[in-house]
C-alpha cells in the first residue's frame, strides 16, 4: 500500500486550485461537497468556476500562480495541463510540506484522490495508487449497486443515538455488539426503508430494554484459512474474521489473511511449525478459553482445514468440555488447494478411484502407518509435513511393493506466488528433495495422478540437455 488512506477536514483553512479550465472545475465539485473554502489561481476561468466566484462559493485571482499562494493552505490542487506551471505548484507545495495533487501526473503528487461512493455521511474511497483509475471507477460503479441509496440515512439515525447507547452500555465490547446487532436487525431495515419514525419508536425500545444490559456470551470459531492464496478463503470464513475480538495465528497463515481482522482485533501469533512451536498448544487451548469466558468472540485460525492434520478436533474438545461454544467452519485442505494449483488430479478414472490423506510427522523417527495398505491398490497419497521424512515414506512404501518408478509430485508454497513443483520417481524423492533445497511448507502427491507431470519435467530436462550440448561440443 503506497498511499495511506485518511479523510481530511477542510473546512478549517483554505485548499488552492491552480487552473480554471476543466480539470479544475471537478476538483473544485467534490471540495465544496466536502466543505471546503477553495481559492483558485488563474489567469482565465471558465463558465462554472466564474460562476461559483461570483455566487461567493470560492475566491478568484484571476493572475498567474505565485508560490506565495501556497501560504495558509490545507492542500494545494494543481489542474492548468501545463507542464512548467504544474512542476512549480508541486515544488513550491512540497517545500513548504503541503499535500498537493497534480491531476494526471502522479509522479508530482504527495496524494491522490480516489473514486468516491458518497453516501455522506458514509464515504467510501477506491484507490488503485494512480496505477488503473478506470478499474477503480469500475470497482466504485459496483459497489454503488450494492449499497441501498440511504445507507448514509442509517449512519446519520445512529449518530444521533450514539450519546444514549454509550450512557446505557459503558463497556466497549459490549456497545459494540449492541451496534453490530442493530446495524443487522429490523430497526435499520427500517431507516433503510424510509420509517424513520417507525424506526425512532423502535430503538428507544431497544436502548431501554433489558437486553442491551446482558453480557454476551463468549465464543471460539476455529477457522480454517485455506492453503494460502486468499482468494481461496470462504465467505464464512472471512465473516468470522472481520467479527472476531481476538485472532490467534498459525505461522502457515499469511499476513495478507491475517489482516482481513478488524484493525482493532488483538492479534496473537501462536506459530507452530516443526520442533518450533511460539506456544505449546496446552498453553493456545487457555487463550482461547481465557479470551472466550472474558465475553470475546475469538478466532483460532489455521491453515488448511482445522479437522485435517489441525488439531481443530482437540481444540474443540477442550472448548467444549469447558462449556465454551464452539463453531467449526472448514478451509481448503492443501491437498485439494496445492494439487490444483499444481494441475494434478487426485482422482482419475482408470488411474486413481481413491485418494488417501496422510501425514509425513512423526516424534520417533517414522510415521506409524499402515504401509501395507497405503503401496496397495489403484490410490493416491497425500502427504502432509512430509518433507522430513520423505526418504522413510519412500523407502517403506517400496518396501511393502509399490513400484520404485512411482510418479511423485512436491509442491512446495502451493496456491501462492512463490510455489514450486518438482517431480521425481519414488526412488529418487529424498535425493530430488535435497537438490532443490526443499523445506517445506510442501505437499507430496504419490501416484500414478502425478506422472503427466513428471514426463512433462523429464521431456523439459531432455530438451534443455540437447539445446545446451551443440555449445558444450562447440567449446
Amino acid at each position: 500500500m503506497r498511499y495511506f488512506p485518511a479523510f481530511h477536514d477542510l473546512s478549517t483553512r483554505p485548499s488552492l486550485v491552480v487552473g480554471g479550465g476543466e480539470a479544475a472545475a471537478r476538483k473544485l465539485r467534490l471540495l465544496l461537497k466536502a466543505g471546503a473554502r477553495p481559492v483558485v489561481v488563474a489567469p482565465a476561468a471558465g463558465a462554472e468556476i466564474a460562476g461559483l466566484a461570483s455566487a461567493g462559493a470560492l475566491t478568484w485571482h484571476a493572475r498567474p500562480f505565485e508560490a506565495a499562494d501556497i501560504a495558509g493552505c490545507s492542500l494545494i490542487i494543481s489542474a492548468t495541463g501545463l507542464s512548467a506551471v504544474d512542476a512549480a505548484v508541486s515544488e513550491a507545495a512540497q517545500a513548504a510540506g503541503v499535500p498537493v495533487n497534480v491531476v494526471d501526473r502522479p509522479e508530482l503528487s504527495s496524494f491522490i484522490t480516489p473514486a468516491i461512493i458518497d453516501r455522506d455521511p458514509l464515504v467510501i474511497g477506491i484507490s488503485s495508487g494512480a496505477d488503473a483509475p478506470i478499474l477503480a471507477r469500475q470497482v466504485r460503479a459496483q459497489l454503488e449497486a450494492l449499497l441501498p441509496a440511504n445507507l448514509g440515512r442509517l449512519a446519520r439515525f445512529a449518530g444521533v443515538f450514539r450519546g444514549a447507547v454509550a450512557a446505557q452500555i459503558g463497556e466497549g465490547l459490549q456497545r459494540r455488539r449492541f451496534w453490530e446487532r442493530f446495524f443487522e436487525g429490523p430497526v435499520a431495515d427500517k431507516v433503510l426503508a424510509g420509517d424513520e419514525a417507525g424506526a425512532r419508536e423502535a430503538m428507544l425500545g431497544l436502548i431501554n430494554g433489558r437486553a442491551v444490559r446482558q453480557r454476551d456470551e463468549g465464543s471460539v470459531a476455529i477457522v480454517g484459512a485455506g492453503p494460502g492464496d486468499p482468494d481461496l478463503m470462504t465467505f464464512k470464513a472471512l465473516r468470522r474474521l472481520q467479527e472476531a475480538d481476538v485472532v490467534l495465528y498459525d505461522k502457515l497463515v499469511g499476513p495478507e489473511i491475517v489482516d482481513y481482522a478488524r484493525r482493532d482485533a488483538e492479534r496473537v501469533y501462536v506459530g507452530k511449525s516443526k520442533a518450533n512451536h511460539a506456544k505449546t498448544q496446552d498453553e493456545i487451548n487457555a487463550l482461547m478459553a481465557e479470551h472466550a469466558l472474558a465475553g470475546k468472540r475469538v478466532v483460532r485460525l489455521k491453515g488448511g482445514d482445522p479437522f485435517i492434520f489441525g488439531r481443530g478436533g482437540e481444540e474443540m474438545d477442550y472448548l467444549r468440555s469447558r462449556g465454551i461454544a464452539v463453531e467449526v467452519v472448514p478451509g481448503v485442505t492443501a491437498a485439494a488447494g496445492c494439487a490444483a494449483a499444481a494441475g494434478i488430479p487426485l482422482t482419475l478414472r482408470g488411474t486413481a478411484q481413491a485418494v488417501t490423506f496422510l501425514t509425513g510427522h512423526a516424534r520417533d523417527g517414522e510415521p506409524d502407518l499402515d504401509w501395507a495398505s497405503l503401496a496397495g491398490g489403484k490410490q493416491t497419497l497425500a502427504v502432509y509435513m512430509g518433507v522430513s521424512t520423505a526418504g522413510t515414506v519412500a523407502r517403506r512404501l517400496i518396501e511393502h511393493g509399490l513400484d520404485t518408478g512411482t510418479p511423485v509430485a512436491v509442491i512446495e508454497n502451493g496456491t501462492r506466488p512463490e510455489q514450486r513443483v518438482i517431480t521425481a520417481r519414488l526412488e529418487e524423492l529424498d535425493g530430488r528433495l535435497q537438490d532443490y533445497g526443499i523445506t517445506g511448507p510442501a505437499l507430496i502427491v504419490i501416484g500414478e495422478v502425478a506422472r503427466q507431470a513428471l514426463e512433462a519435467d523429464l521431456a523439459a530436462e531432455l530438451q534443455s540437455a540437447a539445446a545446451a550440448l551443440p555449445r558444450a561440443v562447440a567449446s
